[in-house]
């Protein structure tokens, strides 16, 4: 048990290191949760998030993936997430639309069963003689829902 507890530790630990500045606090603050309910979400968020690596955000192919469909409660839930961030990522210039990295910086638990999570998206610029990388952060939120952990785009 110690062992899992200190993995967990070194997860959040590395999962909380940001160099955009951290995740603005909660109105209602931040708690402490066991290293079990720790562990289960960062894997559970990291794995949503790794899918979302080298894919386009405008192809029916990504917008048909059963596997990003998973973390929603309802197929409404994900279109607005899918769409939001469709068009975040457009906005932010990303050529052809697809994340070329993913980092979760941190997240923060406002209770037992809601979570926030900051992630920056890195791509390409597709902006014309702009040869440099272009970055969006975003704040997630994420409900335990039935024992399971889903993105809430309601409260985003």
């Amino acid at each position: 048990m110690r062992r899992m507890a200190a993995a967990a530790g070194l997860l959040v630990a590395a999962a909380c290191s940001t160099t955009d500045g951290p995740i603005p606090e909660p109105a209602g603050g931040s708690i402490a949760v066991s290293a079990d309910t720790s562990l289960v979400f960062y894997v559970q968020a990291r794995t949503f998030y790794s899918r979302l690596v080298q894919r386009r955000f405008n192809t029916l192919e990504t917008f048909n993936d059963p596997v990003l469909r998973q973390p929603f409660q309802t197929e409404n839930d994900f279109f607005d997430y899918y769409a939001d961030l469709a068009d975040s990522l457009r906005g932010a210039h990303f050529e052809r639309s697809r994340p070329i990295a993913v980092d979760v910086q941190g997240y923060v638990f406002e209770s037992p069963d809601d979570v926030r999570v900051q992630v920056q998206f890195l791509g390409e610029d597709d902006r014309p003689l702009r040869p440099n990388k272009t970055s969006l952060l975003r704040l997630d939120r994420w409900q335990r829902r039935d024992g399971g952990w889903s993105i809430n785009p309601d409260r985003l």
